[in-house]
């Protein structure tokens, strides 16, 4: 009898003293990888033993036992989430657990703003260190992803939905793409759709005036007005004259330097809505939200000119005449003015 009470005290001691053991380790910073960041990733469905080998095994957690106390002093064990996460610094079994927890996985953010053509968000791409630029233009000139709404689709011209986009570190090109246009064909609903085709709109033409107000305004009040215009003119044969449309001809010819010419506006480009009706054969941009709207939701004004108030918004015109008289006030005068000031 004393001797198996002494086995008995013996074995609480024993777990005492492995208990004070795990308990300081899963409370200690440890980091067992030479390199400056560590990525362990978990795949959906994984258990919280195969987690725990996977910490261990890439030196962010110092042994499974330590990682099995942790998660039971968390309570966490079914809240452990799939994805990949970064560790770059010492941390404790509990921190790494509670990460987990949390979802913090790694992600890496870009940004692509409206009114960018496909160019410049591969250069974005670049800058943002996620890869090389010329893998993102093969990648947007593969019109395939948007067949089934636009089959005339050349490239992704217009429908990579400009917005802020969270990447996993091993995301490619082309993922991130279909991504884009996945979020264009979310958000220009069918309701959109049969808006646009009620007005006379294929998807296409719709996507293109949408990438002609975007680059006219920036400003959303004046966005239904601008789209008014261009189809006021468009249903009475009046060519659009749209200044954005011949810089995107000069770009796609190489000859832009960021200045437009009086010259430039008689190049001759199936782009450029100075020497051809119409609708140019395509998107010059790609439109955010707000210009998809105001196109199939266009005001309901008469207007047929507008011109810039320089200050970020424009004055519209019913006549040629009212028009003229705008841009004399606004821009024939007003860099007389400037120039009087020099």
């Amino acid at each position: 009898m004393k001797v198996a009470a002494a086995l008995v005290v013996l074995a609480m001691i024993a777990a005492g003293g492995i208990g004070s053991i795990l308990y300081k380790r899963m409370n200690e910073p440890f980091r067992g990888y030479e390199a400056a960041e560590q990525f362990v990733s978990i795949e959906p469905g994984s258990s919280t033993r195969a987690i725990g080998h996977a910490l261990v095994a890439a030196g962010v957690v110092n042994g499974d036992p330590t990682f099995r106390a942790a998660v039971w002093r968390t309570g966490l064990a079914r809240s452990l989430k799939a994805g990949e996460y970064r560790f770059d610094r010492p941390m404790t079994a509990i921190e790494v657990v509670e990460k987990i927890g949390r979802g913090d996985v790694y992600e890496r953010r870009v940004t692509f703003p409206e009114g960018l053509t496909y160019r410049e968000m591969a250069r974005i791409y670049e800058q943002q260190h996620l890869g090389e630029a010329t893998v993102f233009l093969a990648a947007a000139r593969d019109a395939t992803p948007v067949h089934n709404v636009d089959p005339d689709a050349r490239d992704l011209e217009g429908y990579l939905f400009p917005e802020t986009y969270s990447l996993r570190r091993d995301e490619s090109a082309p993922k991130l793409v279909h991504l884009m246009v996945a979020r264009f064909e979310q958000l220009f609903t069918t309701e959109m759709q049969q808006a646009a085709e009620t007005l006379g709109l294929t998807v296409r033409q719709a996507v293109t005036l949408a990438s002609l107000v975007e680059k006219e305004t920036a400003l959303d009040a004046e966005r239904p007005i601008v789209a008014a215009v261009y189809l006021n003119r468009l249903k009475i044969g009046m060519g659009l004259q749209c200044d954005p449309t011949v810089i995107y001809a000069l770009q796609l010819a190489g000859r832009f330097d960021g200045n437009l010419r009086r010259d430039d506006l008689q190049f001759d480009s199936p782009y450029n809505t100075y020497r051809y009706a119409g609708l140019p054969p395509g998107p010059i941009a790609n439109p955010g939200l707000a210009s998809l709207k105001a196109v199939v939701a266009p005001a309901h004004v008469d207007f047929l000119y507008f011109v810039s108030q320089n200050d970020g918004s424009h004055v519209f015109a019913r006549t040629l005449d009212e028009h003229n008289q705008n841009v004399r006030k606004f821009q024939v005068e007003y860099f007389r003015r400037q120039r009087a000031r020099q």
